[in-house]
């Protein structure tokens, strides 16, 4: 199971948006049966299993192994992540496009970039677990209170500067030894971000019962 899965077919991320497979999904984090679900949830097992079939069709739950009880089959299902993520990919004809908010003041900019973030980043991750790797990312997060916008300005040119001085310092643009006498770099996607904490953070979902 993956901790999170970013989906981009549209159809799949229209499956998980009905309130009672993202029911199922959080259940089967445990893997289950429609029989116990449907205790669980307090639906009839045959609605269960409808949902159930729809979610496995988009390959959002799978199979773990079958058990035979009697004349009945009882399959133990699991969801395929702990968590999913709609990747922009699954609306691309109208996904934000980060080239035309090219503003580092832009809010609309700061949620192209993180739109593209999940797309790519989702897509790596399904690589580099395709081929059995472990997937290199670094990633900071924190709060600062400015006293001022004048010292928010000053905080962010002064972080804008810092981060080119690294990329001036780290960054291999290929001209100082010939091609062949090195190894080729890897290409990195590195964002900085900035915005306004939430007044009122939505609360942190608890554990399932």
């Amino acid at each position: 199971m993956q901790a999170i899965e970013v989906i981009e077919d549209p159809a799949a991320a229209e499956a998980t948006l009905d309130p009672i497979r993202t029911r199922i999904l959080r259940e089967l984090t445990d893997p289950g049966s429609a029989t116990q679900l449907a205790a669980r949830l307090g639906l009839p097992r045959q609605k269960v299993n409808y949902h159930l079939r729809t979610l496995e069709q988009h390959g959002l739950v799978e199979l773990m192994e079958e058990r035979r009880r009697g004349n009945v089959t009882e399959r133990i299902l699991r969801a395929t992540a702990s968590s999913y993520l709609i990747s922009p990919a699954a609306l691309a004809s109208v996904a934000p496009d980060p080239r035309l908010f090219s503003n580092r003041f832009s809010a609309f900019w700061l949620l192209a970039l993180a739109g593209r973030m999940v797309q790519e980043v989702g897509r790596l991750i399904a690589g580099a677990a395709a081929a059995r790797q472990e997937l290199a990312t670094f990633a900071i997060d924190g709060e600062i209170t400015f006293r001022s916008a004048a010292d928010r300005a000053a905080f962010a040119g002064e972080l804008g500067e810092a981060v080119t001085r690294l990329v001036d310092k780290y960054h291999d643009g290929g001209t100082e030894h010939p091609a062949a006498s090195r190894p080729a770099g890897r290409k990195h996607r590195l964002v900085v971000a900035l915005h306004p904490a939430l007044k009122n953070p939505s609360p942190t979902p608890t554990a399932k019962d």
